[in-house]
């Protein structure tokens, strides 16, 4: 039942994307998943939303390192990504993303977190304001935990700086089922509040060719990441995912120099 209603939040982002841009190009993956990505419009350059359900048994060299594949290597995982990039460079890339892994223990992850190019001060506390507000509804404990453990993952070491300007992850929640997905469904309703919100505001605004090239480089920072550190790309490259719809994450277009 937990996934049909998350699978349903899916179509209802969807939905929701498609009354702000009406591009859109559908692709199945056989039995993992499916994925759209919406591109080349007049708010977004890229965006992609992602639903894969993948099963199997872990390869020797992630059993060691996966709850309780070291017992039994055999898994089930489905995964709800939404990435976006944005036409405005005043406006973030924005990253959702939940989980829930069966191996032979149970439990969620996921997180949110926002990357913009030119620092926009207000936002990020009004982005931190409601995160911590939507946190404190489930435990008072949650905004501080999940947003250190998100500043932790969303750094780049080589760089000696974070991704943007962070946001929540967590993962490995399994103390209460009913509870753990409450809060996970929050965190999605929570996401399409936030979007929304950020780009009403800013998509009319106007930006300079300066603006733009800040985007470009931020987004090279941004495939470092995607491509050297995260593990959701790792682990769907190295599980035989679609690489198509694990790489949706990527920005269309970015600059190094």
């Amino acid at each position: 039942m937990h996934f049909v209603i998350t699978f349903a939040n899916l179509k209802k982002i969807k939905h929701n994307l498609n009354q702000q841009n009406g591009k859109e190009i559908k692709k199945k993956n056989e039995g993992g998943g499916e994925y759209r990505i919406l591109q080349n419009g007049k708010v977004f350059d890229k965006v992609g939303v992602n639903f894969s359900q993948v099963y199997g048994k872990f390869p020797n060299q992630f059993q060691k390192n996966i709850l309780g594949a070291q017992k039994d290597p055999r898994f089930w995982a489905s995964g709800i990504s939404v990435v976006m990039h944005m036409k405005n460079p005043l406006i973030p890339a924005m990253h959702f993303n939940t989980r829930y892994i069966s191996t032979t223990q149970n439990w969620f992850g996921g997180g949110m977190d926002v990357t913009p190019s030119k620092i926009d001060k207000k936002e990020k506390n009004e982005f931190h304001k409601i995160l911590k507000n939507m946190c404190n509804r489930h435990n008072k404990n949650y905004y501080k935990k999940y947003k250190k453990w998100c500043d932790e993952y969303f750094y780049l070491p080589h760089r000696k700086e974070p991704r943007g300007i962070g946001g929540i992850f967590f993962d490995y929640k399994k103390d209460n089922f009913e509870k753990d997905f409450k809060f996970v469904r929050d965190v999605g309703v929570t996401f399409q509040l936030i979007f929304n919100r950020i780009i009403q505001k800013k998509m009319k605004k106007k930006w300079t060719i300066k603006d733009k090239e800040m985007q470009y480089i931020k987004r090279g920072r941004y495939t470092e990441f995607n491509l050297l550190h995260d593990r959701g790309t790792k682990f769907g490259l190295q599980t035989g995912g679609n690489v198509e719809g694990i790489l949706m994450s990527l920005p269309p277009l970015a600059k190094w120099k």
